[in-house]
């Protein structure tokens, strides 16, 4: 009979140690957890940012590039006319 009490507060009493360091560990990782949200958060900031400049360069780019299309055909337009005109 002494054995199975003995077995049985041996067992209650690290239970009772266990629990509060579990709680503890809960605690800290959920704040691990925030903090690890957070640099989440941060770099996925980072990467729209690199990701915005990229295109805003490109954009760029492209408007000069249709721009100065625009400009040569409309020389060249301007030119057939002046030769058209020119030639009566």
């Amino acid at each position: 009979m002494f054995f199975p009490r003995v077995v049985l507060i041996t067992c209650l009493g690290l239970l009772a140690v266990s629990v509060p360091s579990t709680f503890a560990q809960q605690t800290e990782s959920a704040k691990q957890d925030m903090k690890d949200a957070g640099q989440d958060t941060k770099q996925a900031a980072k990467d729209t940012g690199r990701a915005t400049k990229k295109t805003a360069s490109n954009a760029k780019k492209g408007t000069k590039r249709t721009a100065h299309k625009a400009a040569r055909k409309t020389k060249n337009g301007a030119a057939k006319v002046e030769d058209k005109t020119s030639s009566q």
